[in-house]
């Protein structure tokens, strides 16, 4: 994977990057504890194509290092601004998964004349009360059990449907995937939930000019419809999507939830693609 230098808050980042396909440029970027390619892989699969696809592992995640410490979203912005320029991608469509989908707002924000489109599923505004205490829980198990934590997000990630077709081996197997995970990287999980408690970023989204899709699991106990609502209001002329399912919706529906982030990009105009 190529690797730019980023400069962070608390010092100078190697960002790892996936780049494959050809044509307009697309940037995937992942959630909390996701890598690039975990989180996006039918995206990429399908759009590789037709798009020139950079999605970056962000700090924390995968093989991207930086000095520690605390992760800020100007400093995630600042990372995925930096893998797209090393790759050569001055204006670029622009899609992003929870965390990911915050960083990417914030990206269409602070640079709206390089994002050509936005596609947010499950992003929020700002962390309030419910999400914090919920990520704060989080943070508990994370430093008592990763196992733990990974049980939990089972049972509350998925949609009704996935939850009401899967037996007591799919849930421990699971579980027990998601656990090696975590395990291997739970500093790392622990720092993006950090960031995730300290989220706001309503002053930027005014500045959006970039057609947005918002896209919203209606079973989502994680970042619930509210805070997609709540985008819609502060993103200028944007679309939010109702999709069946939870937070983990591009993991439980990966077909219906590729179709609608290409369908957005196909509805732009050709000279924007």
């Amino acid at each position: 994977m190529p690797t730019v230098d980023v400069p962070l808050s608390t010092g100078d980042s190697s960002v790892h990057y996936l780049r494959t396909g050809t044509g307009p440029g697309l940037v995937l970027v992942h959630g909390t504890g996701a890598t690039a390619e975990a989180n996006w892989a039918p995206v990429i699969e399908a759009a590789a194509d037709r798009f020139t696809v950079v999605a970056p592992d962000l700090s924390g995640s995968g093989a991207t290092t930086d000095p520690g410490g605390p992760i800020t979203v100007e400093d995630l912005t600042a990372q995925v601004l930096g893998a797209a320029g090393h790759a050569g991608l001055d204006r670029f469509h622009l899609a992003g998964h929870s965390l990911g989908a915050v960083v990417a707002t914030a990206v269409a924000g602070t640079a709206p004349d390089r994002v050509l489109s936005l596609t947010a599923h499950a992003g929020w505004v700002r962390t309030d009360p419910h999400m914090a205490f919920q990520f704060d829980l989080w943070l508990r198990l994370m430093r008592t059990d990763p196992g733990l934590q990974a049980r939990l997000l089972q049972a509350t990630a998925m949609g009704e449907e996935t939850l009401r077709s899967r037996t007591a081996a799919d849930f421990e197997a699971a579980a027990a995937g998601f656990a090696a995970l975590l395990g291997g990287a739970a500093d790392g999980f622990v720092r993006q939930v950090e960031a995730d408690i300290a989220v706001d970023v309503a002053a930027l989204l005014p500045a959006i000019t970039a057609p947005t899709l918002l896209i919203s699991g209606t079973d989502d106990r994680i970042v619930p419809p509210r805070h997609q609502e709540e985008q819609a209001r502060l993103i200028p002329h944007a679309e939010l999507l109702r999709l069946p399912g939870g937070h983990g919706l591009p993991f439980e529906a990966p077909e219906a939830f590729t179709a609608a982030v290409l369908g957005h990009l196909d509805r732009r105009p050709a000279r924007s693609r």
